[in-house]
């Protein structure tokens, strides 16, 4: 399978199944002498994990991360570092009955049409579960890009709820269970999905990820645009349909000189008025910050019966069972904000600005 890899120097490879024995990933390109430990990348993972909340699936995984190369004495040795995590709470016989059948909205279809096999536990490797390995090699990314550079996400919009963004407090973020910057709205969403989650439906949601201390001149003109690398691992999430830097489509609406980010000199430094393009200009970062959202679909594997056809091109229907995410945006803020991180360590690597 093409398609596994991302990066050019920072260059991460997953590997692995929902229901299989492990998940994995192997991270090339990481500079030797780096402080690294399980425990550190566990707490990036454990924001991720499955079954903290009655708001995500309850399958029970601890997802406890081993490393197994390019780590000695706690210390990164400039080879390859391979992580592992293994699977231990499958039920594959939750998929028995569907696995002549394709779900609507998943990757069935096309995985079958494509390799004339398919994985039918869980989605097999187009499941988000493989997600925990991408935010195992954010936290790598992490180290890379140093404390300087911060990395927060949020959770803006759940179905048709939306935040009021004047109530925006970060640190609201980690105090509950939907990554909600607005605490005035946690109550209503939480009656909200609980509803949906009774009706065995799902709802989508939007992810904002900012990042803090990026350099200018991050990026490359045309086919390597900062811009263009970004979308490209959020839209390599899961269930991601959409995305936007600055003021994404919004920017349609607005004048010129409404949209545009006027600056000037104040104390020898330089100064923006805005940041309507979200910190990138011409496709290379201008110092600001990068503001990111993202549009995850509602969850496809829903308790309603749903028109499909199976294997022999026959026409049936299908109701998908087992432990699904009623919004499986709420669990896509830290692989996000992995996602980000990822592309910046690249970046970071690839003009050589890296100082550890």
């Amino acid at each position: 399978m093409a398609g596994s890899s991302i990066g050019q120097i920072f260059r991460v490879s997953t590997w692995g199944e929902s229901h299989g024995e492990a998940i994995g990933c192997v991270i090339d390109g990481v500079p030797s002498n780096i402080s690294l430990n399980e425990d550190y990348i566990q707490t990036f993972l454990d924001k991720r994990k499955p079954g903290q909340s009655k708001f995500t699936t309850q399958r029970k995984e601890d997802d406890k991360v081993k490393i197994l190369s390019g780590v000695f004495n706690n210390k990164t040795t400039g080879t390859p570092i391979s992580l592992v995590i293994y699977n231990k709470d499958q039920k594959s016989k939750d998929y028995n009955d569907i696995k002549n059948k394709f779900r609507p909205g998943h990757a069935d279809y096309t995985y079958q049409m494509k390799y004339g096999i398919r994985d039918y536990r869980g989605g097999g490797r187009a499941s988000a579960r493989e997600t925990a390995m991408r935010v195992a090699a954010g936290a790598v990314a992490k180290k890379i890009l140093g404390n300087k550079v911060k990395i927060t996400g949020a959770l803006i919009q759940l179905g048709k709820k939306k935040i009021n963004e004047k109530n925006w407090d970060w640190n609201q973020v980690q105090k509950n269970d939907f990554f909600c910057p607005d605490i005035k709205v946690v109550k209503s969403w939480e009656s909200y999905l609980s509803k949906i989650r009774k009706e065995g439906s799902s709802v989508g949601a939007i992810i904002q990820v900012n990042a803090s201390g990026v350099p200018p001149g991050l990026g490359e003109p045309i086919f390597s645009k900062i811009d263009a690398l970004i979308a490209q691992g959020m839209m390599s999430i899961p269930a991601v349909k959409g995305v936007e830097i600055g003021n994404g489509f919004k920017s349609a609406e607005l004048r010129g000189e409404e949209n545009s980010d006027e600056m000037k000199v104040k104390n020898k430094k330089i100064i923006f008025s805005s940041n309507n393009a979200g910190g990138t200009l011409g496709g290379i970062s201008s110092g600001q910050d990068i503001i990111v959202k993202f549009a995850v679909k509602p969850t496809s594997s829903i308790l309603t019966k749903r028109k499909t056809i199976d294997l022999n091109n026959k026409n049936t229907s299908i109701i998908t069972k087992g432990r699904h995410d009623p919004c499986v945006g709420i669990r896509a803020v830290p692989v996000g904000e992995a996602m980000l991180a990822i592309i910046l360590a690249d970046l970071f690597l690839i003009n050589k600005k890296i100082k550890i």
